[in-house]
């Protein structure tokens, strides 16, 4: 595989796109410098690191080279899971024919997957994602984080706007945050986007 960084010196550093940092800047799963080709592969990322079978990613800025040719081929991440290894492009169109990047990714061991950004704008589960991922790094106060595992525990489960409600320590929308990111609850990301009557319970194990 030919890797060429995007901060490489030299005559072919032209020709690789502009990788740079969007927000939210923190990420939980990223190995490595966290910059992307555009917004919507920061978008995407968001979607990586809430997926409970996405282990690792990181930016590939880099092109993905064929060692028989010249020929190279932009990606955005090398995502690791419980299962595979990927190599992800993100599009903004339905993307053209991609067997020959799809064998050269196959050649060193990882699967190929081409994503259509306007298709995942249609869930909500993109813009849960990137509201969650925003409050990244903020710790619940242990106080915040015992009293409503209990509540969970007693009544198994609550409003969203009742857990904000309950948050004595900490800043309300950054706890609740905090504890869906860190796994110790959950709500559904998938059917609506997430509001005062979303339904939170303890996270299954």
């Amino acid at each position: 595989m030919k890797a060429m960084y995007a901060h490489a010196a030299g005559d072919e550093a032209c020709e690789i796109p502009r990788y740079r940092p969007y927000f939210p800047f923190i990420t939980l799963k990223c190995i490595g410098p966290a910059l992307y080709r555009s917004r919507s592969a920061r978008d995407y990322a968001c979607l990586l690191d809430l997926d409970p079978s996405v282990t690792s990613w990181q930016c590939a800025t880099f092109f993905l080279g064929d060692n028989s040719s010249d020929r190279k081929f932009t990606i955005d991440f090398i995502v690791e899971t419980t299962d595979d290894r990927a190599i992800v492009e993100i599009w903004e169109r339905p993307p053209d024919d991609t067997s020959c990047v799809a064998d050269a990714a196959r050649r060193y061991g990882y699967r190929y997957q081409a994503v259509c950004m306007p298709e995942l704008r249609k869930q909500p589960r993109l813009q849960n994602a990137k509201d969650l991922i925003r409050y990244a790094g903020y710790d619940a106060p242990l106080g915040d984080r015992i009293r409503l595992l209990a509540a969970l525990d007693e009544l198994g489960s609550l409003t969203l706007a009742e857990c904000l409600a309950a948050i004595r320590d900490g800043r309300p929308m950054q706890t609740i945050a905090a504890m869906i990111l860190q796994g110790h609850v959950e709500v559904d990301l998938d059917t609506s986007l997430l509001g005062p009557d979303s339904v939170v319970r303890l996270a299954s194990r």
